[in-house]
């Protein structure tokens, strides 16, 4: 594991190759590797997500071995969850974060003595889970029913475009989204949004499918990735298409620098980034002061 940190240097010197500017007032951008306009983008997203959503967590588990778990595991001690919290999981449909925050809420409830200080705490804290998809908010709130916590007032779900949020200036004490922001159409207006709604001393923290820099490990992974995961797909889900734009997807991602740079610019200070598994994943995080 590497840590990180991005400096505003160098995150100037870094955004003339990826500018989020351009990004912004492009009619044209990137649904894996082809080109198709920006109102399209978020409908064939929308159909990827609704054919995988019942798959979702069965082909994550098959498609990382099993190491998206510690891969969220690590995210949410990064995090730090703390009894009281408002938190906003992004693209979290399936409550995977959600229900990790939770059960680290739960877990620091559990090892205190209880008063009514707590209980009045644990009757503060909310989680929200955020997705614009509706098929996989209906798997997430499934998995809720199972684990208990169907009636649970702190997990809230909430239909909603990661660009367009509807929370209100500086309501968060905690922003996460895993493995979406890659799906967005617009990067900068998802992190001016993460931006917009946490708190002063709020966290940012984004676990994302990344680039790896070792030449004989990122071989590996190029076919790993481009011949053995679309297979899988089809042979566990029946659906290769699906996940050959996901693989695409993760190419057409920024590099861990030039994504930083760009947390750095939507107004985030101690951004850094921990590359996992050779860069294979990494998790950004930033704070707004």
């Amino acid at each position: 594991m590497a840590l990180r940190t991005v400096t505003r240097k160098l995150g100037s010197k870094l955004l003339p190759r990826f500018s989020p500017a351009s990004l912004l007032h492009s009619h044209a951008t990137s649904f894996g590797f082809k080109e198709v306009r920006e109102d399209e983008k978020s409908r064939m997203v929308g159909d990827v997500f609704s054919n995988v959503a019942s798959n979702y967590d069965l082909m994550n588990d098959v498609m990382s071995a099993g190491l998206h778990r510690l891969w969220k595991d690590r995210l949410v001690s990064k995090l730090n969850p703390f009894l009281g919290m408002k938190h906003l999981d992004v693209a979290g449909g399936t409550g995977d974060v959600a229900f990790r925050i939770l059960d680290s809420i739960n877990s620091i409830r559990r090892r205190a003595m209880q008063d009514v200080l707590e209980d009045d705490l644990q009757e503060e804290t909310k989680v929200y889970v955020s997705d614009i998809n509706p098929n996989m908010l209906n798997i997430g709130k499934k998995r809720a029913l199972e684990r208990g916590l169907g009636e649970d007032k702190s997990l809230l779900w909430v239909e909603g475009d990661a660009e367009a949020l509807s929370f209100g200036d500086n309501t968060m004490d905690g922003y996460t989204i895993a493995f979406g922001i890659r799906n967005v159409t617009h990067i900068e207006k998802v992190l001016s949004e993460a931006y917009r709604v946490l708190k002063h001393g709020g966290r940012f923290l984004c676990l994302e499918l990344s680039h790896v820099d070792v030449p004989v490990f990122k071989q590996f992974y190029d076919y790993y990735s481009f011949s053995i995961i679309p297979a899988l797909g089809e042979l566990v889900a029946g659906d290769r298409e699906s996940y050959q734009y996901l693989v695409e997807s993760i190419r057409r991602f920024p590099s861990q620098e030039t994504f930083a740079s760009m947390i750095a610019d939507a107004g985030f200070q101690k951004v850094e980034y921990e590359n996992l598994v050779g860069g294979v994943v990494a998790i950004h995080s930033g704070l707004k002061i």
